[in-house]
């Protein structure tokens, strides 16, 4: 895993000493250089400023040569009159040839030279200096021009490491403030003043997903009282009327087990339901394909059929105009899903239309939308309860039908997950419910 912190200090470091390199060369060749020109200028200076009266032979001196240090005789000095041999010389032991007049570099016995010449009247002056002096007091005042920045560059990783331990600091405390939470603390983050603007986009996820997830577990604690209560009632009656019927020995009796398996067939299909419920809450990947609504509709107007026969009711499927009969009406949706809003809607509109009532599904289409719309001809529901029938084991006062109060709440979420629209409303002029399934999109 890569920190944040080692990546900060490895190329901040490593830059500063690619600097600091780059830096030291430059200041070191161009030290040299300028030491180079300006020994050139010492040459040309000693020569001009000798006396004129340094012209005795007698004045030749015969020390052999120290050019190791930053002494007088690192210069070689020598005067010609008007005879072919030099009537001074600053060193013995030293012969070196008279050159023309100006400065170059030489090489005389496997020693190179810098000499410079210079014709005044009548007598000639030279001066000359080993290179390899040259180059060693180059090279000392060179290195004397580093030093500042050998002092700078443990100074400046100092600096580095305090700053990006400042920089990281609001991060630490981030870490510190999740790690110190207890495991039932959903509460948001807050940032103070010394937090740097960089944060906040960080910390705004961070509540975002807390908020998200507050929010389910709010919903699973919900959802797990709702179903123990819901559960618990039948569960209690079940027990009451089976113990009554050992008491009264009509246990055996036809009627008590019609009672039971009702009972029982209510808890299975509220249990079922309420796994729909908790697979539709749950978190996945939603796996869309192409599929035909209008086949998906005959299939669960011929899975109800049996239901609306035995109620005595007309159900059908129908289609709005524009209408082409060889329409499969195809939308991108998930099927299970789909289905079980069918199912759910078609049920709820057979289970509340009274004997001899009509429950129509019907399929339209405007432009790249289609819509499923069922329409019954039962009580229909009051105004007021409108928006709230789609709530959790939500029912209206004074319905006698059994149920679990689940049904819409599932096709509810459904068309939410598709990005669709379950619309319920009262018929106009003559009674009964419309609910409609607008928004999928046309594949």
């Amino acid at each position: 895993m890569t920190s944040i912190r080692r990546w900060l200090l490895g190329w901040l470091i490593a830059g500063l000493g690619a600097a600091v390199l780059t830096a030291g060369y430059g200041i070191f060749h161009t030290a040299r250089s300028e030491a180079s020109e300006l020994f050139d200028y010492e040459l040309r200076t000693v020569a001009l400023s000798l006396r004129s009266t340094l012209t005795d032979g007698k004045s030749l001196e015969h020390r052999g040569p120290d050019f190791g240090g930053l002494a007088e005789d690192r210069l070689f000095i020598e005067i010609w009159g008007n005879t072919e041999t030099p009537v001074y010389a600053s060193l013995g032991g030293v012969d070196l040839p008279r050159f023309p007049a100006g400065i170059r570099t030489i090489e005389h016995q496997e020693v190179h030279w810098r000499v410079f010449g210079s014709q005044q009247g009548d007598r000639f002056v030279q001066v000359a200096q080993p290179v390899s002096v040259r180059n060693d007091l180059a090279l000392r005042l060179a290195l004397r021009t580093l030093w500042p920045l050998g002092v700078f560059f443990p100074a400046i990783i100092l600096i580095v490491l305090l700053v990006v331990s400042r920089a990281l600091s609001p991060l630490e405390r981030i870490s510190h403030a999740l790690a110190a939470r207890s495991l039932n603390s959903l509460a948001p983050l807050g940032l103070d003043r010394r937090s740097p603007v960089e944060l906040e986009p960080l910390v705004n996820a961070l509540n975002d997903l807390l908020n998200r997830l507050d929010i389910a577990s709010r919903a699973q604690r919900t959802f797990v009282a709702d179903a123990a209560h819901e559960l618990r009632s039948p569960l209690a009656a079940l027990k009451l009327q089976i113990q009554a019927t050992e008491r009264d020995g009509s246990l055996t009796s036809p009627g008590t087990f019609e009672r039971i398996k009702g009972r029982l067939d209510r808890m299975i299909h509220l249990v079922h339901q309420l796994l729909i419920l908790a697979r539709e809450d749950a978190p996945r990947a939603d796996q869309f394909e192409v599929v035909s609504l209008r086949g998906l509709a005959e299939r669960a107007v011929a899975d109800a059929s049996f239901l609306a026969e035995a109620r005595k009711i007309d159900l059908g499927l129908d289609f709005a105009a524009p209408l082409m009969a060889d329409d499969p009406y195809n939308i991108c949706a998930e099927v299970a899903g789909i289905e079980v809003l069918l199912n759910n809607v078609i049920d709820n509109a057979i289970r509340y239309t009274p004997e001899h009532g009509k429950v129509d599904v019907i399929l339209s289409r405007n432009g790249s939308e289609v819509s499923v719309t069922v329409v019954d001809s039962g009580p229909g529901i009051c105004e007021h309860e409108l928006d709230r029938v789609c709530d959790r084991f939500y029912r209206s006062a004074g319905t006698k039908e059994q149920g679990s109060g689940l049904g819409l709440a599932i096709a509810s979420r459904i068309a939410v997950r598709h990005n669709a629209t379950l619309c319920l409303k009262n018929n106009n002029r003559r009674p009964g419910l419309s609910v409609a399934l607008t928004g999928l999109r046309s594949a």
